[in-house]
């Protein structure tokens, strides 16, 4: 009996490591996949690591965390030793009361603690950037070195320090030579979770941070959101500096057991997990590579804040930018318009936002953005005219168009009949002969849109009653069709055609032609979204001279042309999208990149604080309705 259950453990064992493991196995693997795909492998290279290593951003991010979590572990180490053995020797009331407040931290969700910390640096108007990021990492990791610590000083004599200094010893001799080798282990494992706490984390750091300061995970975040197949790369490379670091501190000290003596070991024991941080900073360092510009250029050592959706820039643009004028470009990544918003509103400076058509009208209602100096543009020639004097900005005073597009339906050639397309529209989603096979977009625009649509009513209505009409057909979509309702995930999945159809961004469906011929893009004869994102300067820009040689550069031909190869996204430059969706062009054939323009029924999306609140407050109830129908 007893060796059936020595075998079923060893088995469990065995399926708990391959289920911890095999997902890192699989990143591995696919660091080295030649296709842009992160589930299907097309062939083997290295071309995803040539991406990363010459990528500004993530060699930065990759310097940033392992310094930041350097520097932290080394603080937190000795702040939390220290204080833990200074709290043994306080009176026990003392002890325990400031025992729980150690523990509040742990106990805290981690949001609540970020949240803490950002408006305490906005209370005392702190510029938040790497200095801001490393003392809240200390001040995270020095509770967890406490708990280490404490149990450790505990377990020791109390008068073990009254007896070193009987025997002659200074107050800081009995501390170095005899309270702190005894608590060592402590102190080793409290040092390597504050430095593994700090690596991992991501919450914190993204509330904390700013000025373009970015770690890895902050970086895996923003590359997740699109298909950037460099972030199996740069997660294997992190994968193997730990590895290297856990080799160095756990064989080293057995080979030099072999050839040192004892009393030697002891002071080698000290010495390795130091030579693995060195270890660690010089391969970082080592790999970690800013080019240098020149010094003749008109805008050098001038700095450029940017703030940008994520995997939204062309993997060349910056770096021949900053060539081009000497200037330092900083780009922080938004998820959604929204969390843009906040920090402008909150008075956070960049030199250049690009938001979407209907928040730039929002920013332009509450004073927050600056008028575009015409004389220092060159690029309104550049443009496309569809782009040109969009509604939400008719002499296009504030906003230079970056990308645009539609939004409509991306489906499998092989499933979906075109037919069914043409008759039903967007109510192509409440027909049951592809139920379970639909994907809806986690957008509370874009799903209302389609609802409305669908209903025949425009988009920018401010009828309760059509709006309610519209949030009573997608609650019957999520409770009839079991759709999944996804975000950028939809681009892979449809790529690798794991659903009939879905709501999907005309740009994003561009990249999934490109690599499934068995996908089409169908634009509804109801009418559908034309947006357009467009680059805009706020009020308190620190640099608008600079600002408009951006918008100069990223809309002429080589700048927009990087963009939008890279993107897929539709270029705002003429010759750019000409040539791109013409003979030969990357986009060749491929009718998601060229919008639609010649239907009536097209609309841009009209700012209103109002029929936004409410359609949000819907669009959560219809989640709600999808979790439970489920």
């Amino acid at each position: 009996m007893k060796k059936g259950n020595r075998s079923f453990g060893k088995i469990l064992m065995a399926l708990m490591i391959v289920f911890f493991y095999l997902p890192i196995l699989y990143m591995v693997i696919f660091s080295f996949n030649e296709g842009k795909s992160l589930t299907s492998f097309t062939g083997f290279s290295l071309r995803w690591y040539k991406h990363m290593l010459e990528s500004q951003d993530m060699m930065e991010a990759l310097y940033t965390t392992f310094g930041i979590a350097l520097l932290a572990t080394f603080v937190s180490t000795i702040v939390g030793t220290i204080s833990a053995i200074g709290l043994s020797k306080s009176k026990k009331i003392i002890r325990n009361l400031m025992e729980q407040v150690n523990n509040l931290p742990m106990m805290n969700p981690e949001i609540v603690t970020a949240i803490g910390f950002m408006l305490l640096f906005i209370t005392f108007k702190v510029e938040k950037g790497y200095v801001t990021m490393l003392l809240a990492h200390i001040a995270f990791c020095i509770p967890y070195v406490m708990l280490s610590v404490m149990p450790k000083i505990r377990s020791l004599d109390p008068n073990l320090a009254d007896a070193a200094m009987d025997l002659g010893a200074t107050p800081w001799q009995a501390l170095t030579k005899v309270i702190v080798p005894e608590i060592t282990p402590g102190i080793v494992s409290g040092a390597l979770i504050a430095f593994t706490m700090s690596v991992d984390d991501f919450i914190i750091s993204y509330f904390v941070t700013g000025s373009g300061v970015k770690n890895l995970s902050i970086m895996v975040y923003t590359m997740s959101k699109r298909v950037n197949p460099s972030i199996n790369a740069i997660s294997t490379l992190v994968v193997v500096i730990i590895t290297v670091a856990l080799v160095i501190i756990n064989v080293a000290p057995m080979i030099l057991a072999k050839r040192e003596k004892k009393t030697e070991m002891a002071k080698r024991k000290i010495f390795v997990p130091a030579l693995a941080a060195v270890c660690i900073i010089a391969l970082v360092i080592g790999i970690f590579n800013i080019g240098g510009k020149g010094s003749s250029l008109p805008y050098e050592g001038q700095t450029l804040y940017v703030y940008n959706w994520g995997e939204y820039t062309g993997e060349n643009l910056i770096a021949m930018f900053e060539e081009q004028t000497g200037a330092t470009v900083v780009m922080e990544n938004f998820d959604s318009n929204e969390q843009m918003y906040i920090k402008v509103a909150n008075g956070e400076a960049y030199d250049i936002l690009v938001p979407s058509d209907y928040m730039i009208q929002r920013l332009m209602q509450e004073d927050l953005l600056q008028p575009l100096d015409h004389s220092r543009l060159d690029c309104m020639d550049n443009l496309v005219e569809a782009v040109v004097g969009l509604p939400y900005d008719t002499d296009n005073s504030y906003s230079i168009p970056y990308f645009w597009g539609t939004v409509g339906i991306v489906y499998d050639k092989t499933k979906v009949d075109v037919e069914d397309l043409e008759k039903e529209g967007f109510n192509i989603f409440l027909d049951e002969k592809y139920k379970g096979d639909i994907y809806l977009y986690d957008s509370e625009r874009d799903s209302f849109m389609m609802a409305l649509k669908a209903l025949g009513y425009s988009m920018n209505t401010e009828d309760q009653d059509e709006i309610n009409e519209a949030y009573d057909w997608l609650v019957q979509c999520v409770e009839t069709m079991e759709p999944e309702i996804v975000t950028d995930e939809i681009i892979d999945n449809m790529a690798q055609g794991r659903k009939a159809l879905g709501l999907i961004y005309s740009g994003d469906a561009t990249y999934v032609m490109s690599e499934n011929e068995d996908m089409g893009f169908y634009l509804p004869e109801d009418g559908t979204n034309q947006w357009s994102d467009a680059m805009v300067i706020p009020k308190n820009a620190k640099n608008p001279e600079l600002a408009h040689e951006f918008i100069n550069f990223v809309t002429s031909y080589e700048g927009a042309y990087d963009n939008s190869s890279y993107v897929g996204y539709t270029s705002a430059n003429q010759e750019v999208m000409d040539e791109l969706s013409g003979e030969g062009g990357d986009y060749e054939g491929i009718d998601a990149y060229i919008p639609r323009t010649d239907n009536e029924k097209d609309e841009v999306f009209v700012y209103n604080e109002n029929t936004r609140k409410i359609i949000s407050n819907l669009w959560s109830k219809v989640k709600i309705a999808a979790s439970n129908a489920r």
